[in-house]
């Protein structure tokens, strides 16, 4: 069968379907199963891969994955890396290939923008003036701007954004449900690489020194996550022994833990009262982050904050449910960001779900470069600064 107009035509070795116009990829044959989409910006890793993959799963053998690789300028504030950001399709086709996609969607800025700027742009309301939004005014706009596009053009039922981008996850999901589209928005965990470092196509532009300071990034999530499970543990042992609030530092000396017992920290926080896991969660993570820069070359923070993830507040220490942990900070040139979810006391129920009537969780472009784990198992190996992850 040879290629609509506007496709290239595939090799027997490599049979994705490369199209750059959305006429081209309307004539593309769909099948008899479910559409999946994975928008990206290109520059693709394995983070990419892994969201490839997850929609493979997801459609079957008789689906269709669609992988979009557009730069898109509307995300880009003054200053920001939209030069430089960069382009390598041969290769993200070859890896799009080899992960299971059916067709890589490369369009032309006029395919997506005919006539230059559109006039109507999607507003990200509230949730898009906090942390990233604060730090990049206008890019959430931006943003959903163009993935509307993009699924007007692919037409997806099943659209996967990775984890790593827990604020956009989070508007695009809104967007999908406030606006009725007609697509399933899924969220992939994060991919990180053996260091931790959550993956990213900015990586690349650290050199070797930056690299270690990065990893502090990560380390301050994992540390916050593995404090509040000590805290969480020291609290549980202390209740179950019976005693008075008052009496359970003797409780614990007890339980042959005067180590824990001399604790001042943890005793108060093992006493009855308000739990405090999200001023301990973010006491822990602040204190690598303030170690980071003092490094050569320094980590200079932008935000470090704990919200909820149903519009991206910060929570409050009586917090009950899951939380988002979200830090940003430059290195060098370089602008990374990064998140945890922690679940404080009982879960609670959801106002927001993270699934809309048409939706299951989400983030986009790197603005979608992240990805998740293959399995989506936490795994304790020894992380940076002495941190598991």
């Amino acid at each position: 069968m040879s290629p609509p107009p506007g496709a290239d035509a595939p090799s027997p070795s490599r049979p994705v379907h490369l199209v750059h116009t959305g006429a081209a990829l309307r004539d593309l044959p769909r099948g008899t199963g479910a559409r999946g989409v994975v928008m990206t910006m290109g520059a693709l890793h394995e983070g990419h891969a892994t969201l490839i993959r997850t929609a493979r799963r997801r459609v079957g053998p008789q689906g269709q994955v669609v992988v979009t690789v557009f730069v898109n300028p509307l995300q880009f504030g003054a200053g920001e890396d939209l030069d430089r950001y960069p382009r390598t399709l041969d290769a993200d086709v070859e890896l799009a290939t080899a992960a299971g996609a059916d067709v890589v969607f490369a369009p032309s800025v006029d395919e997506v923008y005919p006539g230059g700027e559109p006039q109507i742009r999607i507003a990200a309301g509230p949730m898009g003036t906090l942390l990233e939004g604060a730090s990049r005014p206008g890019h959430f706009d931006g943003v959903l701007t163009v993935v509307a596009k993009l699924l007007h053009l692919t037409a997806p039922d099943i659209a996967f954004y990775g984890q790593k981008d827990a604020q956009q996850l989070a508007v695009i999901t809104r967007m999908a449900a406030d606006l009725n589209f007609p697509v399933e928005i899924v969220g992939v965990p994060t991919v990180r690489e053996d260091d931790g470092l959550a993956l990213s196509s900015r990586n690349r532009y650290l050199s070797s020194p930056e690299r270690r300071t990065a990893l502090a990034l990560s380390a301050a999530l994992f540390a916050a996550r593995d404090r509040l499970a000590a805290e969480e543990a020291l609290r549980a042992r202390a209740a179950s022994t019976g005693h008075p609030a008052q009496d359970r530092s003797a409780a614990l000396a007890a339980l042959g833990e005067d180590r824990a017992a001399a604790d001042a920290h943890a005793v108060a926080y093992a006493a009855a009262g308000p739990p405090h896991g999200p001023s301990v969660a973010r006491a822990a993570a602040r204190v690598v982050l303030e170690d980071a820069a003092r490094l050569d070359p320094p980590l200079v923070l932008d935000y470090l904050a704990l919200v909820d993830p149903s519009d991206f507040t910060e929570i409050s220490d009586a917090y009950e449910g899951e939380a988002i942990l979200a830090v940003a900070a430059k290195v060098g040139t370089t602008r990374l960001i990064d998140n945890i979810r922690l679940t404080f006391g009982a879960p609670r129920p959801e106002t927001t779900d993270h699934r809309s009537a048409t939706a299951t969780g989400a983030s986009t472009t790197e603005a979608t470069s992240s990805g998740a784990t293959s399995s989506g198992a936490p795994t304790t190996p020894q992380g940076p600064l002495g941190a598991t992850r």
